[in-house]
């Protein structure tokens, strides 16, 4: 029977999904692009710059802190403080009104909310060692990570039948004032806050330790880079890591824009696909949990990759709707494989005595570059005036990074 701080930790992922799914990705990116901006083209550049910016935050943040938790025993309350950050800036878009006059409020919230969230994840994720085994670490993070998918499946569906198809609005909401759309923020922040209460009110983790401060774990980060540099072997995966996360990060802002534009998709359509590619990615992320510490978290990454190189480029190649919905759902099944199994590749290279400094770098191979996929694709589509062209881009950085982390040797 799994312990409560086991069950705890898994209802994180369910609850943190909420955001990615319906304030990154499928709800309110839309709405801000399409009711806040004043126009698409404009909406999609400065979303990607505030992304940016956040990227750049997390980047400069993430392994310090992530000293500090390891020096100071500060992990829950820099966990607490940054998930309540999350929450709250989640909260506050349902102020963000349509009219250009609301954009930088949206773009500052979502930014803050952004680097809430990633913060978070660099001590949530440290914790998964604690809690499993070796033999089951892979386990574990598979099946919270089909939790996460669950959870997004979930907090979607109640935001499209719930606030935004249902007829009339509930609750007197004004859907002329897109009050159905910016309610789901206020659902998402609910969402988050009610499922990741029993982790970060869970006994354990211990009081701070006198005499740590920032400046103590800004020397101790020093200590931390060179013993990571030294590691030819973390240095070889995070770097592998970083090229297949911006092909990831770019598959997922970009694909709803590409579905939109090639196979004209209308808004319904696209969160049905986004609830559908939740549903494959959790069957997949919790198939691949049990493969996982059977066969390896490294040839589970690459098996992941290798298929979502394969059905990427099938994907560009095709120019029938119903192949394009096959294709999708089978790549769906490997997202969150490559996603959880590289949380857990990371949790056995990690020492023990620096794994939250060494969880800080893994954030940051997972941002310091977040702008190039995007930037790349939007470059190609640009010389070739073609979207297909443009997420090729995709499909280069999975098979680059799959390539890199072939050669790292594992355990």
């Amino acid at each position: 029977m799994p312990s409560y701080r086991v069950l705890a930790w898994i209802a994180y992922d369910w609850a943190f999904s909420a955001f990615n799914t319906v304030v990154v990705t499928f709800v309110l990116a839309t709405y801000f692009v399409q009711a806040v901006a004043p126009d698409p083209a404009t909406g999609t550049a400065q979303w990607a710059a505030a992304q940016t910016v956040a990227g750049l935050v997390i980047a400069a943040l993430a392994a310090p802190l992530g000293v500090l938790a390891d020096q100071g025993g500060h992990r829950r309350a820099l966990l607490t403080a940054f998930t309540l950050l999350l929450i709250g800036c989640t909260a506050l878009l349902w102020f963000v009104r349509p009219g250009e006059a609301y954009a930088m409020r949206a773009l500052v919230l979502v930014g803050a909310a952004t680097v809430g969230s990633e913060l978070a994840g660099v001590f949530y994720n440290a914790m998964l060692p604690e809690l499993a085994p070796p033999a089951r670490v892979g386990l574990l993070s598979g099946l919270a990570w089909g939790a996460g998918y669950l959870g997004g499946i979930a907090c979607l569906a109640a935001c499209l039948f719930g606030l935004i198809e249902r007829t009339p609005p509930p609750f007197g909401l004004d859907p002329h004032a897109a009050e159905p759309v910016r309610a789901t923020a206020l659902l998402a922040a609910a969402w988050i806050a009610v499922f990741a209460a029993p982790l970060l009110l869970a006994p354990g983790g211990g009081p701070p330790r006198r005499g740590t401060g920032l400046r103590a774990g800004m020397r101790a980060l020093g200590a931390a880079l060179r013993q990571a540099a030294s590691d030819r072997r973390l240095v070889r995966f995070l770097l592998a890591r970083m090229l297949y996360t911006d092909g990831l990060t770019t598959l997922f802002a970009f694909g709803a824009i590409y579905a939109a534009g090639e196979f004209r998709m209308d808004t319904t359509q696209v969160l049905l696909l986004g609830i559908v590619l939740n549903v494959t990615g959790g069957i997949g992320a919790i198939f691949f949990a049990f493969a996982d510490d059977r066969l390896g978290a490294k040839p589970t990454v690459l098996i992941a990759l290798g298929a979502l190189t394969a059905l990427s480029l099938a994907i560009l190649l095709t120019d029938r709707l119903a192949v394009f919905w096959g294709l999708a759902m089978a790549l769906g099944l490997f997202v969150g494989p490559a996603q959880a199994a590289s949380r857990s590749l990371m949790a056995r290279i990690a020492p023990a005595a620096a794994r939250n400094a060494q969880f800080g770098l893994f954030a940051l191979s997972g941002r310091v570059t977040g702008f190039v996929g995007p930037a790349a694709l939007g470059a190609v589509t640009a010389i070739a005036h073609s979207q297909r062209a443009g997420m090729a881009v995709i499909v280069v950085l999975l098979a680059a990074g799959g390539l890199l982390l072939a050669g790292v040797r594992t355990r």
